[in-house]
């Protein structure tokens, strides 16, 4: 669009020169006259197609920079069958297909919950889901598995879930002896067990165990997968996505990781050179950065790949409780220009920029109803920029944010 504007600039260039010459030789030859008033009117048009032009491309640009804003859509997902009922949202994912993929933690149903399951049966409702759920943009139940099988150790909590691009679903998990992720296909047959579990002490060099991972991502052109650990360890490790293979590991500003306990969060202290528990969750740039949650902290850290420290944003530093920063997801744009991120103690998703942290909005309110939250604990977003929350505590629900300004803040 710049180069053909060019173009009729250069003619006014060439204009002025034209009427130049034009002035000295009008008296001269007034037979040019008509030729002359020919020439300026093309190059008035094209004059006023090239600022047309130009002027058309200020407001493209201003729209594709807005900050993106929200709404609940209140209907999805759409009822579960089998007098299902979710628990606890541990983990959510999106595959190349939109589908959403959620890792929810059935033990965590209450009994009056799960009162049709009783013997004999307490109530109407309900009966717990399957622990992975696979849903469309529409809300629709597409798929479930799940739980205890042959060859694998199915965790005890479930925590986090990820589908990488061939389609395989891996899953981690935070409880006491939770020290693996399982790599599966989509249909649930087993693949990969890295870690297994175990009753023994943290320690965040050791790599033939995890330490209650939070998070989990696929860089699959590399065949990597990074795992935020995380609940008890306090690193980043990585692992051939393939074979199981230790890769390498990290701490926080690229330190190598110790389990020392640092004591309460304090907002007024020096930045912990460590991470603190929970290292709650790791996403791979466009541009090949690593981003951290290192949540209790109340900050994002980045690195290369290779772990080297790269930047870091604090959010709402003044956070304590359980911390800030819990999980995000980028914007669609092609530059990712925002984080959009969930922010559980606070109950609200900050809309953050990726180059400097600085925060431009938020999504949300600590509460009940349709849009608000009680312990935001997931988040992911859909190739159109529709958001997708999970909730953990009492919480215990689903909810989709559709863009309100979709067209002026997408690619």
């Amino acid at each position: 669009m710049y180069l053909s504007a060019a173009c009729p600039i250069h003619r006014v260039d060439i204009f002025h020169q034209a009427s130049n010459e034009g002035k000295t030789s009008c008296a001269e030859r007034p037979m040019h006259t008509m030729p002359f008033q020919n020439r300026f009117a093309l190059v008035s048009v094209s004059f006023s197609i090239a600022i047309a032009i130009l002027l058309s491309a200020f407001p493209l640009a201003t729209r594709a920079q807005e900050v993106p804003r929200y709404q609940v859509d209140p209907l999805w997902p759409l009822e579960l069958p089998n007098n299902w009922i979710i628990g606890q949202v541990g983990g959510l994912a999106v595959d190349r297909q939109d589908h959403i993929w959620v890792l929810q933690r059935p033990a965590s149903n209450t009994v009056d919950e799960i009162g049709a399951s009783l013997t004999p049966p307490r109530s109407l409702c309900c009966v717990a889901a399957p622990p992975v759920l696979e849903f469309d943009t529409q809300g629709h139940l597409l798929g479930s598995w799940g739980g205890p099988g042959e060859g694998f150790d199915w965790p005890k909590s479930e925590h986090g879930i990820y589908v990488d691009k061939d389609g395989n679903v891996w899953i981690g998990g935070n409880g006491p002896t939770d020290r693996h992720v399982l790599k599966f296909k989509s249909d649930g047959h087993f693949l990969l067990q890295i870690g297994h579990p175990s009753s023994d002490p943290p320690n965040s060099l050791r790599t033939d165990i995890l330490g209650r991972p939070a998070g989990i991502e696929v860089d699959s052109d590399a065949h990597e997968v990074y795992i935020a650990d995380g609940y008890m360890n306090k690193r980043v490790i990585v692992f051939d996505s393939g074979t199981g293979a230790f890769k390498r590991l990290w701490g926080a500003y690229g330190n190598p990781p110790n389990d020392i306990d640092p004591g309460p969060y304090d907002p007024a202290a020096p930045r912990a050179q460590q991470f603190r528990n929970p290292v709650h969750c790791v996403h791979v740039s466009r541009d090949g950065l690593v981003y951290v949650c290192d949540r209790v902290n109340d900050r994002i850290q980045v690195f290369t790949k290779q772990g080297k420290f790269v930047k870091e944003f604090t959010l709402r530093p003044e956070t304590l409780g359980m911390g800030s920063a819990w999980q995000f997801a980028f914007s669609t744009d092609e530059r990712q220009k925002f984080l959009l991120v969930a922010d559980g103690e606070n109950n609200v998703i900050w809309t953050i920029r990726r180059e400097d942290g600085a925060v431009e909005g938020h999504t949300g309110h600590n509460g009940r109803n349709a849009g608000q939250f009680h312990w935001l604990h997931q988040l992911v977003s859909d190739s159109r920029g529709d958001l997708y929350t999970g909730e953990v505590d009492t919480g215990k629900r689903l909810q989709k944010f559709v863009p309100v300004n979709r067209g002026k803040s997408q690619k």
